[in-house]
């Protein structure tokens, strides 16, 4: 496994204990567990997404790197929230090559 799989998988891992063991000081547990639920993790989608275009119109490399590690985190939870498994996702971006 390379070190970029070993990062994203030991993230998913990290995701998938806050879900299962709710932390009070863990970022994901209380994101996740607002009285809007899933809606904010979308909302932070969004929110990083829109950051992430902006630093690239703008240019600015560093902005950019740091909103995609913001966007792809939090998508990561968006992903468990509803269900659905990282491998799902690498399953179809896999089925996808030519």
């Amino acid at each position: 496994m390379t070190l970029p799989e070993r990062v994203l998988e030991d993230l998913w891992n990290v995701v998938n204990d806050r879900f299962e063991h709710p932390k009070d000081s863990s970022y994901i547990s209380c994101l996740v567990s607002t009285e809007k639920g899933s809606d904010k993790t979308l909302e932070k989608i969004g929110e990083e997404a829109t950051e992430f275009i902006i630093a690239a119109k703008n240019g600015d490399r560093e902005r950019i790197i740091s909103e995609a590690a913001d966007l792809q985190f939090h998508f990561l939870i968006a992903l468990r929230a509803y269900g659905v498994t990282f491998q799902e996702v690498i399953d179809e971006l896999s089925s996808r090559r030519k």
